[in-house]
């Protein structure tokens, strides 16, 4: 019988590949719609390459940070 510890141990790889594709298609969606928005206006594209950089340093921040949650030791349930 799996103990909490067990499941959660069990469950990290998965936290990681969700994080690892969620982040990816957030960066995919920032770095298309900056394309975009450079196709309409050259004249604003350092300040879009720097907001571009900025969406893609947060989003990789919270895929760092689903990483990081997943290794913490959750306490066992207490069963009756």
């Amino acid at each position: 019988m799996a103990t909490g510890i067990d499941v959660v141990g069990q469950l990290a790889p998965l936290a990681f590949g969700l994080a690892a594709i969620g982040s990816g298609i957030g960066v995919g969606i920032i770095v298309g719609k900056t394309i975009e928005s450079v196709a309409r206006q050259p004249e604003l594209q350092g300040r879009l390459q720097t907001l571009m950089f900025l969406g893609i340093a947060l989003t990789e921040a919270l895929a760092f940070i689903a990483v990081g949650v997943a290794y913490i030791p959750f306490p066992a349930p207490i069963l009756p």
